[in-house]
């Protein structure tokens, strides 16, 4: 293995993976169940007890 096969391969792999970090991250966001702690999360500023 030379250190240019090494490096293309570590760069496909790294890619892959913050690929699929960003797809759970996305799937997370939008899942339907998670909607009312982002609602509540993004009155918290508005909110004047803070609770």
């Amino acid at each position: 293995m030379t250190h240019a096969i090494v490096e293309q391969f570590v760069q496909v792999s790294g890619l892959i993976y913050f690929f699929g970090i960003f797809i759970g991250v996305l799937i997370y966001v939008f899942w339907p169940s998670n909607r009312e702690a982002f609602e509540k999360a993004a009155h918290l500023p508005l909110d004047e007890n803070g609770d």
